[in-house]
Order: structure tokens, then sequence, then C-alpha cells
């Protein structure tokens, strides 16, 4: 990967912090934020109710409860292994963003419809892990250790999942919805940490999952605090500093550790626009107003969030998460059904934004016009719910399409009828009927591709008929009416070299048995399927 030289992209500065009035231990969660990232807090509103969030295991059946709500989502990857020092605290991704079709989204015949990178994923993502000895397993973690793995005798040191997300174009605003703004993709960092036991048991149900959130930017600077107590619109509303990303554009992503200020080594995610020159970063600091959260009360204290290992070696995983997630590159699908017609009018109100939204999808998408007919109680609605042409308020440019997010009530698409179950992925990298597919090169450490490879999902823990203690009932494709789902596809790109490609693009390159790729039920840890551990194949054409 001689074409990429990360090292002239590093940030190492010392960010001054933007919120330094927090800069004292045990911050109370503020009436909205982001102590639960599932939006379920008893105590507090969330500041971000369509947060793509990170999936534990729970201690009922493999499977975890909110608040009396199953958590369960769809985030199909392909994870990188490799045991040598320095791969599990910096590395270098490159990928160039997809297209949408130049005509818009159709909503007349599932399978064959115009679809739109939003409708099929709300967060394209790569992946760490951080030290946060506040989160499961409340153990003390080294930074830049593997000896934080967990073992047969130890659940490991306490760890946030981190996940850089990428946000695409044209259903906006991110507050309660999926975009930033109709022609730009956006990215930013979240960390997810657990308020439970490592299996997902004894949870402080007002605080279990807090994340902190921050644009990518180009300055450096969040555009509101990023902390799970003290997060609000601001926190989720670009400015004029946030890092938009054109379609098509090729992105260097680098995360790894850098020396900050006051002490202590921190979190940086940058990102570098090779077609437009823009640079921008966000470093997970105290200074920059992050933190981590007491169990005991889900006060916030200031931290450094700091990569949790040295190597990417195959031991070294979330230790409460719902499969083995470390470093990986993903879709987070699962989360749009599109409409021809939407009922149920509300309001959400949070802090200084509000807005009206739509409870339930009317239109060929919803078999039989009624959600999860055999299971009500696992999907209720489809909210939050918005007409085509929707500006919120005059806020943002109109939607383009009328379609649910399905985050409000049911954290995902759990009766599995909205178009990401359906065949309208992208088949090769031209956009046509569907988007063209997003390449993302073989990521690096030190130069050097990871030299294996583990392909998982973990579908299987939203799946109602999945017994994950034995695998009986577990299918991909999950029993919905598209009988589809997404896979990679391992592609010679003229310019990146040898890339993964997500969606349907099978007959472009290497896809490894299209969805029987995932292989079979992980029962350590529970809820995903995973294809044995591989060596990272390149590309043979």
């Amino acid at each position: 990967m001689g074409r990429v030289k990360a090292c002239a992209f590093v940030v190492a500065v010392l960010v001054i912090g933007a919120f330094p009035a927090s800069a004292a231990a045990g911050v109370a969660p503020n009436p909205v934020g982001e102590i639960d990232c599932n939006g379920l807090s008893p105590i507090q509103a969330p500041a971000h109710p369509t947060a793509a969030c990170a999936d534990p295991h729970g201690d009922w059946a493999g499977r975890f409860y909110d608040n009396g709500h199953y958590i369960g989502h769809d985030e199909p990857s392909v994870r990188f292994i490799s045991n040598k020092p320095g791969t599990g605290d910096d590395v270098t991704f490159v990928e160039r963003l997809g297209h949408d079709p130049s005509a818009l989204p159709t909503v007349s015949q599932p399978g064959n419809d115009i679809t739109h990178y939003f409708e099929l994923t709300v967060a394209p993502w790569v992946s760490t892990t951080v030290c946060d000895p506040k989160s499961a397993p409340m153990l003390p973690c080294k930074p830049e250790s593997d000896s934080n793995a967990p073992t047969s005798t130890s659940p490991g040191g306490g760890a946030g999942f981190v996940e850089l997300q990428f946000y695409p174009p044209g259903f906006a605003p991110l507050t309660d919805n999926i975009s930033c703004d109709n022609t730009h993709w956006c990215s930013a960092l979240n960390i997810d940490s657990l308020e439970c036991n490592p299996d997902g048991s004894n949870c402080n149900n007002d605080c279990p999952e807090p994340v902190n959130f921050a644009f990518i930017q180009t300055n450096g600077v969040p555009t509101g605090p990023p902390s799970p107590q003290e997060s609000d619109s601001s926190s989720f509303t670009p400015n004029g500093n946030t890092l938009l990303m054109n379609p098509g554009d090729t992105i260097v992503i680098h995360m790894f550790d850098v020396s900050v200020s006051g002490g202590g080594r921190a979190l940086e995610a940058s990102e570098y626009d090779e077609n437009t020159h823009q640079l921008g970063y966000m470093i997970a600091s105290a200074a920059n107003g992050f933190m981590n959260t007491s169990k005991a009360d889900c006060s916030g204290t200031p931290f450094n969030f700091a990569a949790e290992y040295s190597s990417a070696a195959a031991q070294n995983i979330i230790p409460w998460g719902a499969g083995p997630y470390m470093l990986d590159t993903e879709y987070e699908i699962g989360h749009f059904e599109p409409c021809t017609k939407v009922t149920g009018p509300q309001t959400f109100t949070e802090d200084v934004f509000s807005d009206t939204y739509w409870t339930n999808c009317k239109g060929p998408y919803e078999a039989g016009g009624k959600d999860s007919k055999t299971n009500p109680s696992v999907e209720p609605d489809d909210s939050p719910c918005f007409p085509f042409g929707d500006t919120h308020g005059r806020t943002t440019a109109p939607n383009l399409v009328t379609g649910c997010v399905v985050f409000f009530d049911a954290i995902g698409d759990l009766d599995y009828d909205g178009t990401p179950y359906y065949a309208d992925w992208p088949t090769s990298e031209t956009p046509s009927r569907f988007p063209g597919t997003t390449a993302d090169a073989q990521p690096t450490s030190q130069g050097r591709t990871y030299p294996q490879i583990q392909f998982e999902t973990d579908l299987a823990d939203t799946e109602p008929a999945c017994d994950l203690l034995t695998g009986a009932g577990c299918t991909v494709p999950p029993p919905g009416p598209g009988n589809f789902y997404p896979y990679w596809t391992l592609v010679r790109d003229r310019d990146l070299g040898c890339t993964w490609q997500f969606g349907n693009a099978g007959a472009t390159g290497e896809s490894f048995g299209r969805d029987r790729q995932y292989g079979a039920i992980s029962f350590t840890p529970p809820g995903a399927f995973t294809s044995a551990i591989q060596p990272n194949p390149g590309c043979r054409q």
C-alpha cells in the first residue's frame, strides 16, 4: 500500500478542551444526554434517539434487554486479525465512498426498487476497543496491552467499543434521523460502554449503555459536549467545521493513540479526503469533554480513552459484545423501511430541537399492513417515520423518500421486511438502479496487511426463533419476505488494489459462498454467526 503515506495525515497535537467546565469528577447526568445509547433510560431523555449502538450479549438466553425492551442489532462485518504488536493500536483503513443513483428512491417493487445508501445502512463503521475500567467487566485495564484479553479464568479488562461511523446522505437531520445533509457523507467517533456484568446482567438500568459521541471535525473540536452526561442536540448537529465528504471521495482513516494535554494518551481518529485534501479528526480525551460513567450513580468523570490492545490477536475482543468483535469493517443494517404513506403523528422534543414524526409505515414493504403480527411486543411500530419532502421545520434539505428509521420502539427491523433484507444492494461499483459499492481497501498497520480474517454478523441475536444456546432455528438470510442477506466480496480495484465490497456484488470478485460466508452460531460469546478464522486471501484474480 505504498500510495498511502498515513504518517503525513497524523495530527499529533495537544487538543485544548472544548468544554473545560466539566473538568471535575462526578458530573451528574443532565435531563438530556446519552447515558443510555438505546434511549431507554428512565432518568434521562435521549439526545440522539436514533443512535447506532453496540450490541451487548445478555443473560436472557444470550440476549440483552434494556429496561424491559429487547435490544438487538444487525452488524455484518469482516474482522482483521494479527498477532504482531502494534496492529491493535495503530491501524489505517482506506475507502472510496459509494455513489447513489441519480434518480430518487422508489417504493413500488420490493427487491427491484431504486434504492439509496441511507435505505440500506444507517452507519457503515470501522471499529476497535479502548480501555474503560468503569465499563464491563469493571476491572482495571492497561492501555495498549494484550494482558486485557478475556480468558477462561478472567473476564478481561474494562472495555469500551469504538465505532467510527459514517452516515450516508439523503435523510437528515442526524438528531433524530440518519444523515447530515442530502449530498455529503459525514462521520463521528462513537465509544459505547456497558454498565453491567460481563454477561449483561445486573445493569444499572438508569445508564446501561452510555455512549460518547463527537463528529470528525476539521478543527478537532466537538460540535457539542461528547459525554453521556452532558450531550445535547448540538452534539449531533454538524457545524461549519464538520468534515463533509462527497460520494466517490477516497478517505484515508487512521486510528491510533496520541499524547494529550494534562498527560496520558488517548485515541485519535483522523480522516483525510484525498479528493478535497481536507483533514478531519477527533481525539477521545478528557480535555475534549469525553467521560466514562460510574455504574453506581451514572455520573461522569473526564477520561482519556486509549487503545485497549497492542495487537489484533484472535483473543483480543470486546468482552461484552454479541460476537467476537474488535478490529472490523462493518455495515449496520436493518433500520429502514420505505413507505407510500405514514400514519400516527407524534412529537419528539429535546432541549432546543423539536420534530414531528410518524409511527407506522404503509405500503408494499409492510406485509399485511401490520408490524410483527406474530410478536407485536418485539416490533410494535416503525418509528420514527417521515414523509417525502419533510424539511423538519425547515431545518434540513427535504427527505428523499417516505420512510421509517425503525429505532424508537424496536431498535431495529425485527420482522425483516425493510429494504436491507431485499436484493436492492450494490452489484458493482457503478450506480444504476442500486448504489455503487463502497470500496474498502485491505487495512494496514505499519505498512502491512492483516494475515487473518473472520466473517461475522450478530443477526442471530435478533431472530426470535433462534436458540442462541444450541443454534436451532438460526438462519441466514433471516425469515423475512425479501429472502436476502448482503455479503462481502473481495475485488481487485483499479485504484485501491485488493478491496472489500459489501452488498450483492458476487459477480465482480470472490464472495466466499455469499451469505454462507458467515458460518455458524458462536456460543462464546453467544449472539453471532461467525466463520472460522482463516488466512486473508488477498485478491487471487
